[in-house]
């Protein structure tokens, strides 16, 4: 399989038969790699995700936190217990604080909806990983 590297320019949305389609517009590095994209396949997208920096575990992990009453103070953030004291050590793998996104992110069964050959361009159906003007590639499923 070809892959086909590009660079994400923007969400965007075409109007078709009374129907709003969201798309992600990629413009292809080279014209020749749009030759082998036809419209209505589906192919597979990888990108690197946004960064979101040093993140705590409810917004990491989707924690719930603790309470605000009951004699808590300031543990509503906090990722409550750790694990048993048996082991005396922390479980590799627990879910805790930490860099979030910036890692390489595959998308699946992206409907390639409108291919501009004039100007590079191809609208895929669906959201692609990462900012604008992230680097991405393409490949046919």
């Amino acid at each position: 399989m070809e892959t086909i590297k590009g660079v994400k320019i923007k969400m965007s949305q075409i109007f078709r038969d009374e129907t709003v389609y969201p798309v992600s517009v990629i413009k292809v590095d080279k014209k020749e790699d749009l030759e082998l994209l036809k419209e209505g396949e589906k192919v597979k997208v990888t990108g690197t995700t946004k960064g979101h920096g040093f993140q705590g575990v409810v917004k990491r992990w989707s924690f719930g936190g603790g309470p605000k009453t009951h004699g808590q103070k300031n543990r509503l953030r906090a990722p409550g217990s750790i694990g048993s004291t048996a082991p005396q050590r922390v479980i590799p793998g627990l879910k805790m604080a930490g860099r979030m996104g910036g890692k390489t992110q595959t998308i699946r069964n992206l409907k390639v909806i409108s291919i501009d050959k004039e100007n590079s361009l191809v609208s895929l159906l669906g959201s692609v990983p990462g900012k604008n003007r992230q680097k991405v590639k393409i490949k046919k499923i």
